[in-house]
């Protein structure tokens, strides 16, 4: 295990300690959007509708916990930061799986019916159910290898976005 870990003094529990960083709504939408590429502001703004102090908060808490490192960029008129995940959040990918699992089992999207988000292992075009292997190559699916296929959004799988080493 890696000696990078979160404080959180206060519980004892680990499933406290973990909702205690993940556990806000929009932390988890946040995560979502980096993990299809989102790292800017307007990105994050955009995709999810949330407003600007909330998000900076969010955004803030995330890089304090390990979640978000945040780079600069220069854009025409200053230096501006973007969020890129780190190793942790990138080990909350299969909680986000089974998130998304849990989601289209138990809750009904709206609109002209189900349109199921699937997990997709991009190498060779199979769904993965567990989102870590793949039963029809036979071959674990690297989180290089892995896509999220959401047609409500598009046709073809998103690749995912890795964390900065």
């Amino acid at each position: 295990m890696s000696d990078e870990r979160i404080l959180v003094p206060e519980v004892e529990c680990p499933i406290g300690r973990a909702v205690d960083v993940i556990g806000d709504r929009w932390t988890l939408l946040i995560l979502r959007q980096a993990t299809l590429g989102a790292s800017r502001f307007d990105d994050f703004r955009a995709a999810l509708g949330i407003s600007d102090n909330i998000l900076s908060s969010r955004l803030a808490k995330m890089v304090d916990a390990g979640l978000l490192v945040k780079v600069p960029y220069r854009d025409e008129r200053r230096t501006r930061f973007a969020y890129r995940l780190t190793a942790a959040s990138a080990d909350l990918l299969p909680v986000l799986h089974a998130l998304a699992r849990w989601g289209e089992a138990h809750t009904q999207p709206g609109g002209d019916g189900p349109r199921p988000m699937k997990i997709v292992h991009i190498a060779c075009g199979a769904e993965i159910p567990s989102g870590e292997y793949c039963p029809h190559c036979g071959r674990d699916a690297e989180r290089a290898e892995t896509g999220w296929l959401r047609p409500w959004r598009s046709q073809s799988p998103f690749p995912l976005a890795e964390p900065v080493a």
